[in-house]
């Protein structure tokens, strides 16, 4: 093989190689209408759990609502990983997230916490079940910190990108 011939190999393997695993991971979804609508019903959700409390939960449950339609839901944790509302998962509220992972082992509750802990806000992504679906699917998660009845906590929802 000549050096020219070399090269091009090189950089036809270097080409595949990138496109196969991104060299940084990503922190947030690509900018998409979904992003950014589900940013904003975070951000409302959060508004008004931090004036209402645990009082605002109510309205969240209500299928066919801003809050609760489709594959759009919210949920709230406390930052001991105790789901307070999960309307798409109810058999979740009142059980303890700590640790568990997703289809490729990534503990996504405790990182949604150390997000909300450590930034205020921001995106998780992780492998989970749509609702009525058998096999997880991708998806980005925004989490935003709030206080529940004096309580730290966090309200998300979150989007499948497939």
């Amino acid at each position: 093989m000549n050096g020219k011939a070399l090269v091009t190999s090189t950089l036809l393997l270097v080409g595949i190689f990138c496109r196969a695993a991104p060299a940084f991971p990503q922190s947030s979804p690509p900018t998409s209408d979904a992003a950014t609508q589900t940013e904003a019903l975070v951000d409302k959700a959060a508004a008004l759990i931090d004036s209402e409390g645990k009082a605002a939960f109510s309205q969240f449950r209500i299928k066919g609502s801003e809050w609760f339609h489709g594959d759009t839901y919210l949920f709230v944790y406390d930052l001991k990983e105790n789901v307070l509302l999960n309307p798409a998962f109810p058999a979740r509220e009142g059980t303890n997230v700590r640790g568990q992972k997703d289809t490729n082992g990534k503990p996504f509750h405790d990182a949604m916490i150390q997000t909300a802990e450590t930034k205020g806000s921001g995106w998780v992504d992780y492998m989970f079940l749509r609702p009525g679906q058998t096999q997880p699917s991708h998806k980005w998660t925004y989490v935003k910190a709030v206080k529940i009845n004096g309580v730290p906590g966090l309200v998300g929802s979150g989007f499948y990108s497939e």
